[in-house]
């Protein structure tokens, strides 16, 4: 598969115009989301919401993020800041990171994309960035994940998507819901792997966080093929996308990540 095709998707960042005239419906036939409770925040550690500034300087709820590896270390989508031609969408400066109910400024210029410096456009295996706190986080980080040890091509592997940030499609301000990644593509130049999901997402839902089934972040929502129409899931034509933690954006965290002291 291509990379320009992965782009037929829908961004999953909540649009800071607002999105009060969104219909209202899960992806699939079955919808097992529920709201998370404080035992599952403290079993899926690290997660925390994005909130941006509207143009009339109104924060908003924009997508999830992840503090990784580390307490000044955020992990989220590169979509947040760049549209599907890497032109900015939004300072770094007119957003910040919420997490455990306090909230965390950004260092502006600590933006890190997964994006080459000669790419042209973003694509679902780039989708990331990691960004840094101006100062640590009182809250615990999601450990550094290890590489995901599966096969290529069609699988069925349980997983548990994390939506700290919630989807517009959904009641709750935050949500979980145990589903099946059902295909992993090949990798690209940055030795990361798309996976093909069919958890339900919204508007939103743009960071969630996949977890396998002993507890381990294993890749993160970037993009659906059609928002708010319920459908099977399709390899092609209806599914979700998530990068796995694996490739470059692990190189990276680990090149971030600050040595603890003895």
């Amino acid at each position: 598969m291509g990379r320009g095709r992965a782009w037929h998707l829908c961004l999953l960042a909540v649009p800071l115009w607002g999105g009060a005239g969104l219909a209202t419906a899960a992806l699939y036939p079955h919808d097992g989301r529920r709201d998370l409770t404080g035992d599952d925040l403290a079993r899926y550690r690290g997660a925390g919401v994005l909130w941006c500034r509207r143009p009339d300087g109104v924060p908003q709820k924009a997508a999830a993020a992840w503090l990784v590896a580390d307490p000044s270390v955020v992990v989220l989508n590169a979509h947040n800041f760049r549209d599907r031609r890497l032109e900015q969408t939004r300072p770094v400066a007119d957003c910040y990171f919420q997490i455990g109910g306090r909230n965390y400024e950004f260092v502006p210029d600590s933006l890190r994309l997964g994006t080459a410096p000669d790419a042209r456009a973003l694509h679902i295996t780039d989708d990331w960035a990691i960004l840094r706190l101006a100062s640590p986080a009182d809250a615990v980080a999601q450990p550094l994940p290890e590489p995901p040890d599966l096969p290529t091509g069609e699988v069925s592997i349980r997983v548990t998507m994390v939506s700290p940030a919630g989807h517009e499609n959904y009641r709750g301000p935050s949500s979980l819901e145990h589903c099946t990644i059902r295909r992993i593509d090949p990798p690209g130049e940055d030795a990361i792997r798309r996976a093909r999901h069919d958890c339900n997402d919204g508007y939103g839902g743009s960071g969630s966080g996949l977890f396998d089934e002993a507890g381990r972040l294993i890749a993160m929502q970037s993009a659906s093929s059609v928002m708010n129409a319920k459908h099977g899931f399709d390899p092609e034509f209806h599914h979700g996308s998530a990068l796995l933690f694996e490739g470059r954006l692990v190189d990276a965290l680990k090149s971030l990540t600050r040595p603890r002291p003895e």
